[in-house]
Parts: C-alpha cells; structure tokens; sequence
C-alpha cells in the first residue's frame, strides 16, 4: 500500500457531499483530535505494534492512518482528502459521520446502552417491524446477528435444522464471510487456506457472460446453461442431501455478476422442485447498493433466508441478521433454536438501523440509487469501455458497478493474473495509485476495479470521481503491451 505521504489530493477541491452529509472538522487547519505530523506517526507506530490486520501478510501492509469522514469523503491524518469509491468495505451506504446516524446512537446511548438478547427491547423491535415491512410478504421475523458472517452462519443452521439435510451448494465466484461454514461456502482464494472446514459444502458454476463457463453467447443462453449445471449438480451431489443453496443476489468482491434474466426465478424454482431452501446473501448488496430495499426485488424471485448486515446501519455499529420466512419460522415455534448471540440485536446497533429507515424515506435514497445509476454513471462508464481498450466491460445497478480491465480485448485476458500478488499485480496497482494521487479511494479485486461509493455521494462528487477513474485508465491501457498472463480460473 502506498503511503499517505506519497499522496497529493487537494483537500482544497471537494464540492462537498449529498444527501444528509455529515459535520466532520476541517481537516486543512489540522484542528480537532487524529490530526496532524505527530498524530499521524503515533497512530502508525501503535498500529504497527499492536494491531494484527486481516487478510494481511503483517510486515508488508502499510495502513493509511484515517482521522475523520464527512459523506462521501475522508482524510487522513495529515489532511489529505479522498472520496470513498468503496463505500469503506461497501457498507457505508449513508456515508462518514450522518447526523442522523450519529444522533440516533448518541440518544440511544443516554437512555439504555445494552440489553441482553433474550429481553425485549423497543429499538430493537423497531428495527426488526421495519425490516420485515420491506421483506416481501410471508417474511416476518427476524435474527439479528453482530455482521454477515454470522448471519450466514446461521441461516445454514436454520435451513439445515428445518431440513433435516446437511449439505449446502454455493457458487465459485462468491464470498460469504471468514467464520467455518461461511468461508467454506466461499468460492474465492481466501477460502484455500482455511481448508478444511465445514466438509457439507459443495460449489456450482454461476452465470458471468462475459467470461462464460457454458461458452453462451447470449444472456438467454447463459441463464439456460446455468440452471442446467446447477440442476446436474444437485443431481449428482444428492438432491436428499442438499439443505441449502446460497447466492449472493448479485456477486460483490468477485466481480458484480448481474444475474442474467429468468437465473434466480429458475434457481427458485429448482429448490422448490428438490425441497432446497433458497439463501439470498444480501450482506453487500442489501439496503439501497442498487435502488432496491434488497437485490434480488429487481429480478422477481422471493428466497426462504435473506442475511443481511453492512447497509443495515452502514456499519456505525456492528449488526446483521437473518430474514426468515413463516414456514422456516414456525418450525421453531416449539423446537428450540440452537443459537444466539451475547450482542444479537444491540440497541446501539439498532438505533442507527431504524435511522437509517427514516432518512432513506425522507431523502428518496432508494429513487435517487437508481437515478444516478442509470442517468449518470451507466452512461459515463460505457463512454469509458468505447474510449480505453483495456476496459473489457463495464457491468452493475444502481451505485454497484465493475470495471473489467484487459490486457486483450480480442482474448479477453485479464491484465493481471486471477489472485495476482506482489509484481504479478503491478499494473492493478498503479492504476489505484493513480486513483489515490488524484484524491480517490478505490476499490479493486484481481483485474477490476469496483464502482461502489456512498448513497448519499453528491453528483458534482460522483462525477469528479468518474473522471479520476477516467483518467486512471490511461494507466491500465499503457499496460496492455505487458507479457501475457495465464487465463482466470
């Protein structure tokens, strides 16, 4: 990772944030607490000691020293600015520091701080009647979990309790989450070295047109192929012995896999054919990313289990859960559930969630996901795909977007290697590097870079982002004389 001090935005540039943006300190004067030389080299020096980071080779990451945020914008500790094209980890839907976020915890607090799980709770119950009023009908509980993984850990449970049948599908092209049987049920390469884990998983090919496993040459056709591998594989893995499958509605980190037409009412329906419950994994995709309440409402297919966690409050203060249907529900109703959660449904989780439901309604979130989507940055992303040859396609919904860079549009091979590392990853690198110097924080994965930044992210802010990545590209297609590297997984 490039050092804040290698970075040059100019704080002096932003236009500010959109709706309900935040009140965060001027980071230019170096007033308030987190800032300036010293604070910068303290906060390294602590981290660097002390914290031990996911994902991460320990000796060889370099943390920028982050102190503070203000809607689609954050600075470090010396004061350079960045907008938030990740939205953090794509859970910061409503953006740094939202006043009515941070009030809701503020007055939450000062009233009751904590409550255990098994005694009601009204922010609680509030937040559960809210989330089931945009479920779709026949869907009215809810078990709140501390984040995703924990949801998925525990709808698998739910699905396999209510089944009576242990083995769970999940798709290559996936990420679920870092606990046992979440990361069992991950596709991607941070599932290799946690092998073993749960053994009752069993992985599928899912659609992704653009580098098709099914060789199609048309959307139609992948949704057809698709189901028909998936149905052979519940075939030959044993129809009796599947509980579950699990689907991300629309891929995240492994590439923002718009599902074809007619895959996930085709995949509803082979649940129903073989008795399988229907996972929706809506952790990333859930709470306005792509203009609906969840993902899967745009493609008319209602799941038996919906996790969801990061929009829910955008990350203010841990939380997750499961949306469970009635039919799954009543099975509980005097079976004892096996699980629980010493924070299930904490009040200061909570109260930023009901919040988070009354701005969405006061400030048209959800129509607005849609608007820029569609009028601002499907356009100016396909403007880019016919300007750069590295971008091999552009794909997503709402404030949900992939850019897919090539070394050959002709072949299609990606720039980097699949799960490229170190010099292998150079020309992914210095694309971000590119991004960070002009002042954006972007988020990349392999051979993509991912569109993602808060709901509440002004347009004159969205479209100087786009033009950073515009320009970053430049970037990418010098790097296209590169020496071919192996084809993607």
């Amino acid at each position: 990772m490039t050092s804040s001090t290698d970075m040059t935005g100019d704080p002096s540039t932003s236009s500010g944030t959109g709706v309900g943006s935040g009140t965060g300190g001027d980071p230019s004067t170096g007033s308030g607490t987190g800032t300036g030389v010293e604070a910068d080299a303290r906060t390294r020096a602590d981290d660097r000691a002390h914290v031990f980071h996911s994902w991460s080779a320990q000796a060889l990451i370099d943390p920028l020293p982050v102190a503070g945020g203000d809607g689609a914008t954050f600075w470090d500790a010396l004061g350079t600015r960045y907008l938030d094209f990740s939205s953090q980890l794509v859970n910061l839907n409503l953006g740094h520091q939202h006043p009515d976020l941070v009030a809701a915890i503020q007055r939450q607090a000062g009233r009751l701080a904590t409550i255990q799980p098994s005694m009601a709770n009204d922010v609680r119950g509030d937040l559960a009647r809210r989330i089931a009023e945009v479920a779709p009908d026949g869907m009215n509980k809810v078990f709140f979990t501390n984040g995703g993984a924990d949801a998925v850990e525990n709808a698998v449970r739910m699905a396999r309790l209510y089944t009576g049948k242990r083995k769970v599908l999940s798709m290559y092209r996936s990420y679920h989450g870092n606990t046992t049987t979440a990361i069992s049920l991950t596709g991607d390469p941070r599932r290799w070295a946690n092998e073993p884990g749960d053994g009752s998983v069993a992985k599928f090919f899912g659609p992704y047109a653009y580098r098709s496993p099914f060789h199609s040459d048309s959307p139609e056709q992948e949704t057809e192929r698709a189901l028909a591998h998936l149905e052979q594989t519940i075939v030959l893995e044993g129809a009796s012995t599947i509980g579950a499958i699990i689907i991300e509605s629309i891929v995240g980190t492994n590439g923002v896999l718009v599902p074809p037409p007619g895959y996930l009412p085709g995949v509803r329906e082979l649940c129903d054919k073989y008795g399988i419950v229907y996972i929706a994994d809506e952790v990333m995709v859930g709470f306005g990313r792509v203009g609906e309440w969840f993902a899967f409402q745009a493609f008319d297919v209602v799941p038996d289990l919906i996790t969801f966690a990061k929009g829910v409050n955008s990350g203010y203060v841990p939380l997750g859960g499961v949306v469970i249907s009635d039919r799954i529900a009543a099975h509980f109703d005097t079976v004892p559930f096996p699980g629980g959660l010493t924070y299930s449904g904490h009040p200061l989780a909570c109260a930023p969630g009901v919040a988070t439901f009354e701005v969405f309604a006061r400030d048209g979130i959800l129509e607005r996901v849609r608007d820029l989507g569609e009028r601002v940055v499907g356009p100016r992303l396909a403007d880019m795909a016919a300007r750069h040859p590295s971008v091999g396609e552009v794909r997503g919904r709402g404030l949900f977007w992939a850019i897919e860079l090539v070394a050959d549009p002709e072949t299609r091979r990606p720039l980097v290697p699949f799960n490229a590392s170190g010099a292998d990853a150079a020309p992914m690198t210095a694309v971000a590097a590119a991004c960070k110097k002009a002042g954006l924080w972007p988020f990349t994965h392999f051979n993509r870079m991912h569109v993602a930044p808060p709901l509440v992210i002004s347009e004159d802010d969205l479209v100087r982002g786009l033009d950073i990545i515009d320009r970053a590209l430049e970037v990418a297609d010098a790097a296209m004389d590169a020496p071919p590297v192996p084809s993607p997984a």
